[in-house]
């Protein structure tokens, strides 16, 4: 690379099937960056969620380095007790906390793992998990929460967003599709302005902002959109919800453009990618009916979820969590509080248990393809207290439902509300350097820990060894 600044436009959850084909004529923006530039597909990381997704994109370390496997991480060997994987989950430097250290000036804008956000050379703007961006005051006024660094940028941001930024919508799983539908917009359109407003206002050497419509709309709206999905219904009110947000957006993403000069290379990302989800697969149901989870109490007639359920833990050998994917945990003897696996059967156990898993057929006894990992098999080192297995339902085809008192082991309905789509590892890569021509040329073999590497190389900066992903030649 040789231009001077640096773009990232993150799309969390973008799509290559869509950008790179099926709609690649209708978004020039974009196009226009693939045809001068290179692109690929850009491998996620295990699991291919946002939270660890975009830290380990920025950081250039595994899951199991950073210590985070999802949204919820277990908080100790406790049965309940798990906590939310904030900025503050994050141990390792991401590429801006190298950048700042060189002197060189950046923004960040709503980049996952960014709330609390915190200093550096420039200006950070709190992710997704931001809880509130307005508070109201003793007095009764509405005032501005802090959510940014430096936090005088808090009110500034919330002015430019026309009194309350939001950093996300307020929950994609409703069945009010038409006001979810606005919401993403109108959150759109707010992101967008402040990120044209930084761009034109602050001084910055590196620029990355994070756009959450893509994976909303995604969840919200896949059924409508994608004809091989089970719940699709020809000629439905939005059928083009998808497609005409993407148009909407690449026309967002070149007023952004715009504003670079000759001297400013170009990367479009995404964390990971999508695929149509065909239902989930009550993990804990299906623990209590192969025998390794047992109740204390009456299974539940209405789902609850499995912490509101008294488990008989002396008589448990495993449970698991809900989510686009499942996270196994094994009650281990000297491990947790009434471990009932020998430390010395445990390989053995769970060997068993994911044979088991892999092992299940579908509703119609069709063979699913589901991907068992074992985090010392897949990570560089395993920190924090990562689960005994993660479970790919169906290739990610089915989600993990964590919740009891389902009717049979398989369910059409999802236990936390409305929802299309899961993730899938192919996200996306563009990359566009005027001073580059490269003519559409395809790039093979990307992984998501290559992002980090490239961006230190980009700025004439010493990869350290313990980052895991290497530059990209371009």
């Amino acid at each position: 690379m040789s231009a001077q600044k640096l773009l990232i436009i993150g799309l969390d959850c973008g799509a290559p099937q869509l950008v790179f084909e099926a709609w690649r004529a209708h978004l020039p923006n974009l196009n226009r960056l693939m045809s001068h530039g290179a692109y690929g597909i850009l491998q996620s990381c295990t699991p291919c969620i946002t939270v660890p997704a975009w830290s380990v994109m920025t950081s250039g370390k595994d899951p199991g380095v950073l210590g985070i496997y999802g949204f919820r991480n277990r908080a100790d060997y406790s049965y309940n007790k798990l906590s939310i994987a904030t900025g503050n989950a994050v141990k390792e430097k991401r590429v801006w906390d190298y950048l700042s250290e060189a002197n060189k000036q950046v923004i960040t804008i709503g980049v996952p793992g960014t709330y609390p956000p915190r200093p550096v050379n420039g200006l950070q703007i709190g992710c997704f998990l931001t809880p509130q961006t307005i508070t109201t005051d003793a007095n009764g006024q509405r005032v501005s929460k802090v959510f940014t660094y430096p936090p005088e940028l808090s009110a500034q941001v919330n002015a430019l967003a026309g009194g309350e930024y939001l950093p996300d919508v307020k929950n994609f799983r409703t069945d009010d599709k038409a006001d979810l539908l606005q919401q993403i917009y109108a959150m759109t359109k707010q992101h967008f302005v402040v990120v044209r407003a930084m761009l034109k206002r602050e001084p910055w050497d590196f620029f990355m902002f994070v756009e959450m419509g893509t994976d909303r709309i995604h969840h919200g709206f896949w059924k409508y959109h994608d004809r091989s999905h089970r719940l699709y219904e020809p000629g439905n009110p939005f059928e083009n919800a998808i497609h005409d947000y993407y148009r909407y957006l690449d026309g967002e993403i070149g007023s952004v453009l715009e504003l670079i000069d000759e001297d400013t290379a170009v990367l479009v990302v995404s964390d990971h990618g999508v695929k149509k989800m065909d239902g989930g697969i009550c993990v804990n149901e299906w623990l209590i009916r192969e025998g390794w989870l047992t109740l204390a109490q009456e299974r539940p007639t209405q789902p609850t979820p499995i912490e509101q359920v008294k488990v008989d833990w002396a008589k448990t050998k495993a449970w698991g969590e809900g989510g686009y994917y499942a996270r196994i945990f094994m009650n281990v003897a000297e491990r947790e509080p009434h471990g009932l696996i020998p430390l010395t059967d445990y390989e053995r156990e769970r060997d068993k248990l994911a044979d088991a898993i892999r092992n299940l057929r579908g509703p119609n006894g069709e063979a699913l393809g589901t991907k068992v990992y074992k985090p010392q098999d897949i990570y560089q080192t395993v920190n924090g207290i990562a689960p005994d297995l993660i479970v790919y339902w169906g290739d990610l085809t089915w989600r993990s439902v964590g919740s009891l008192g389902h009717p049979a082991i398989w369910t059409f309905e999802n236990d936390t509300g409305p929802d299309d789509a899961n993730h899938a590892p192919e996200g996306m890569l563009i990359y566009y350097n005027p001073r580059m021509p490269l003519a559409g040329r395809q790039l093979q073999n990307l992984e998501i820990m290559d992002v980090a590497p490239t961006v230190l190389q980009h700025f004439g900066l010493t990869v350290p060894a313990s980052i895991q992903g290497r530059p990209l030649a371009f």
